[in-house]
């Protein structure tokens, strides 16, 4: 099941549309030729947990009014019934059916989604993260593609919360993680690591661009602590990677020592970074 949960989710958007839907038309067209006799409710269910699966159970939940509609016409076409009652009332059942796994599915989806987000700010927690960047990192040794991490500290934030309570640096959190999501991709993700600590990955991303995005980012959330008259600065260690044959554990480990370089050596500033596979670490210039 795992497996091909997995081969799933490698697959692109529209792949996914096509497979899902010839799952559907093969059903329908099986369940029309032969006729009122056999029944093919199971089946329907297949293409209802691929949607689920492939896009989100709420998809899901469209798909089973889709199938059931279907059966009814189906049903119609080749007059399984005497009068419109039965019609009606056969297609109530079978998308009370059709809807059972999909509800359940959605569950499933919402706790799951509980499971690997902070609750606090909304963005992925270290866990899930530490999966994604695994992903990453066969993704990037597959395809040749870089990418970059990079780790964010904030400074002197146990002096902040201590001062005025932890609503307040609550508040903080919450903002800085809105922020990075405006500010980022779409395709980037952000993952709060530790109390005051925010990790982001950028995928397919090479150094030049990673100075570009972190550079952008470092000045927009340095801009909003002004703005809000927040005290709070940023230490950034920021590692490009490309085909790293190391595991997720050891690349955040790296990066998280750069950030204390920037940490110990007066806080507020970005440290970039490239890594090769000979376990050399180039420093430019930040």
């Amino acid at each position: 099941m795992a497996r091909i949960l997995n081969l799933i989710e490698q697959m692109n958007k529209t792949s996914k549309i096509i497979v899902g839907l010839l799952m559907l038309v093969g059903v329908a067209l099986l369940d029309f030729y032969t006729g009122a006799e056999l029944s093919f409710s199971l089946f329907y269910l297949i293409p209802i947990a691929f949607f689920s699966f492939a896009f989100s159970a709420s998809i899901g939940i469209g798909m089973a009014f889709i199938s059931a509609a279907i059966w009814l016409l189906v049903d119609v076409l080749t007059a399984a019934h005497s009068d419109t009652f039965a019609y009606l009332w056969n297609t109530i059942i079978r998308l009370g059916f059709f809807l059972l796994p999909a509800i359940l599915l959605k569950s499933l989806e919402q706790e799951r989604m509980h499971a690997r987000t902070d609750y606090l700010t909304g963005a992925i927690n270290n866990r899930h993260f530490n999966d994604i960047l695994e992903r990453e990192i066969e993704r990037s040794l597959r395809y040749q593609h870089p990418f970059t991490i990079a780790f964010i500290d904030l400074d002197n934030f146990k002096t902040v919360n201590d001062t005025f309570g932890h609503l307040y640096g609550d508040k903080m959190l919450r903002t800085l993680a809105e922020k990075m999501k405006v500010h980022l991709r779409k395709t980037d993700i952000i993952a709060r690591v530790g109390g005051d600590e925010f990790a982001i990955l950028l995928p397919e991303t090479n150094e030049k661009e990673a100075r570009t995005a972190i550079s952008n980012l470092f000045s927009t959330i340095a801009e909003e602590m002004t703005i809000n008259k927040w005290p709070l600065t940023f230490s950034v260690g920021v590692l490009t990677l490309s085909a790293p044959t190391i595991s997720a554990d050891k690349i955040l480990g790296i990066v998280d020592k750069m950030m204390y370089v920037v940490k110990n050596n007066g806080k507020n500033n970005i440290k970039y970074a490239t890594y090769s596979n000979e376990e050399k670490i180039t420093h430019p210039q930040s």
